[in-house]
């Protein structure tokens, strides 16, 4: 226990799930008391999530009985030490191919440090931690609950500040580079007369979807790749997601279009002012080397947002050249691993890394001195 906000006393709680549809009620009631990403909503968390949480860990703050914070994570057993939270996944790459990012417990605004740090203390001194998508704040808690900690990770988010765009005069090309500006008008010329559709409504956003699915599988399998849509879960996944998130104007489909033939469809969410660009499926012309449909797509989208007011648009994590050119600012996310002390798993870990770290072989380590088990963590690909 600990003293909450307003003389409160904060109980924290740990139990499994036995109603998901009720859990989803307390989940929007604080959601509606919280500050939070779209990854934190219930609209992706409780997406097929009796599915996705197998065996549901509930981490649950109250202050007199009023929820202030929720943490709900999937446990998987192992034969050798403590078993493994993920919060808000699976723990498998078939069920985790929904790609999260803007990860943590979902808290009161204003008391996200202090109650994201008492509900993992709650659970790192009996299970190990995984920790995807976590901001520095959340990293900072992290540090501060468990015995051992290491960052895996860490990715740069390209952004655009639509606000502060829109307050300079709205120009967005004057702010990108000479080369960005002409490869963009240079393909805006060659596509010529462009139409942006919004898809506006749930059948419509299914079709969208498809036709991305086609579009994205076609560009990766031609490099050799399997593509997001390869695994039958993540089109399963967002065909739930638009169905819950587009009525409550939380999913965005945008085809653009020249004269009847698609350019490219963008998948993206619109939360809290911010516009995600989540996914994409693109129309590449080999014999046309002046026609950028990622860049056009992407350009006419933050135009989109500009108009709608939006005051971010979000490329999330990746490494992409577009993202870095058509962005004019960056945040970063990790990806972490804790565990109790004991854990002997963490422990052996620990030693090797440093033994690896010792010769020169190791890669980056969190400063807080934590070093875990690596766990391979992949993106669904992006065109």
């Amino acid at each position: 226990m600990a003293r909450g906000g307003r003389g409160a006393v904060t109980v924290v709680r740990v139990s499994g799930v036995a109603d998901f549809a009720e859990l989803g009620c307390r989940w929007r009631d604080l959601e509606q008391r919280a500050a939070l990403s779209f990854f934190q909503s219930w609209t992706w968390v409780g997406c097929l999530a009796a599915e996705r949480f197998a065996d549901p860990v509930l981490v649950e703050a109250t202050d007199d009985g009023r929820t202030v914070a929720l943490a709900l994570f999937n446990r998987v057993r192992r034969l050798v030490g403590p078993a493994v939270l993920y919060l808000d996944e699976n723990g498998s790459a078939e069920l985790d191919c929904p790609y999260v990012e803007q990860n943590g417990v979902l808290t009161e605004a204003g008391r996200e440090a202090e109650l994201t740090e008492l509900c993992l203390r709650a659970v790192t001194g009996r299970y190990d931690l995984v920790l995807s998508g976590m901001d520095d704040s959340v990293l900072a808690a992290v540090g501060r609950s468990a015995g051992l900690m290491r960052v895996v990770r860490s990715q740069a988010a390209p952004f655009v500040d639509l606000a502060a765009l829109r307050a300079a005069g709205g120009d967005y090309l004057a702010g990108r580079s000479a080369n960005t500006r002409q490869q963009i008008r240079r393909s805006e010329r060659f596509y010529g007369s462009i139409v942006v559709e919004r898809a506006e409504s749930v059948a419509a956003g299914h079709a969208m979807l498809a036709e991305m699915a086609v579009l994205h599988q076609a560009a990766w399998t031609a490099r050799g790749r399997p593509g997001s849509f390869a695994r039958p879960f993540f089109g399963r996944f967002h065909r739930d997601l638009i169905a819950a998130g587009m009525p409550r104007g939380e999913v965005v489909l945008l085809k653009v279009s020249c004269h009847g033939a698609v350019i490219g469809i963008l998948y993206n969410f619109h939360f809290q002012g911010r516009m995600l660009a989540y996914q994409s499926g693109f129309a590449y012309r080999a014999t046309a080397p002046r026609a950028k449909p990622g860049l056009t797509c992407h350009y006419r989208a933050i135009q989109f947002a500009l108009d709608q007011e939006i005051e971010i648009y979000d490329f999330l994590v990746g490494e992409d050249r577009y993202k870095r050119s058509l962005a004019d600012g960056a945040y970063r996310q990790v990806w972490v691993e804790a565990g109790p002390l004991w854990s002997p798993i963490r422990l052996f870990r620990a030693g090797l890394a440093v033994a690896r770290r010792w010769v020169g072989k190791a890669g980056t380590v969190s400063e807080n001195f934590t070093v875990s088990s690596v766990i391979e963590i992949n993106r669904p690909p992006t065109n």
